[in-house]
């Protein structure tokens, strides 16, 4: 693929972490909403092996798109996104990041041109290898953890039922939101999803 068939290629990367014993776990929304994206968009794709994570290629409205899952553990993803940004020498303004924010009530979706990490750990790694904050982010809401439990326990656990209700809708709106994104741009998408 030539350099000028990339130029405008959208990179979209979702976090979380490797192994079946992550799957489902707060901490791996990101995950989750590439899966939709994948299953809607490029079913029976099979992933590729790139960039020390899994990539899937394809068409979305028009414009190429790369999926990206990084697959060395959630606060090293910066070296997964580092590598394919290079690759395609893709402006950052064409890279999106899909994360899970426990600052943000469950289910809440906010996307965001530009910013601090907030303290999530593989968007910090992110931003500080990159070396710029100018990276469009979506923030998925996981709620705060409840009073006096650990902050990494609960991340990396499960959603209850009752959450996994609510959190189901909000990932297929994501995986909306994202599409969104590709074709019109994140100021749209803060206007209409993060209300």
């Amino acid at each position: 693929m030539s350099v000028a068939a990339t130029a405008n290629m959208k990179l979209i990367v979702g976090l979380g972490n490797p192994g079946a014993q992550y799957q489902g776990t707060r901490h791996n929304v990101g995950f989750e909403v590439i899966g939709l994206l994948a299953k809607q968009f490029a079913a029976g794709t099979i992933p590729k092996a790139r960039f020390q994570g899994e990539t899937i290629e394809f068409a979305l409205r028009g414009q190429k798109c790369l999926l990206l899952t990084p697959l060395t553990y959630m606060n090293l993803s910066g070296a997964s996104v580092l590598a394919a940004r290079d690759f395609y020498k893709i402006e950052h303004q064409n890279l999106l990041v899909i994360c899970d924010d426990f600052n943000l009530p469950l289910a809440k979706l906010r996307f965001r041109a530009a910013g601090s990490s907030g303290g999530q750990k593989g968007l910090e790694d992110i931003i500080r290898r990159l070396g710029a904050d100018d990276v469009p982010r979506l923030r998925i809401g996981i709620g705060q953890p409840p009073t006096g439990r650990e902050v990494t326990g609960y991340v990396l656990g499960r959603f209850t039922k009752d959450e996994r209700a609510e959190i189901g809708p909000s990932l297929a709106r994501a995986a909306e939101g994202v599409a969104d994104w590709v074709e019109l741009g994140i100021q749209h998408c803060m206007a209409r999803y993060n209300a």
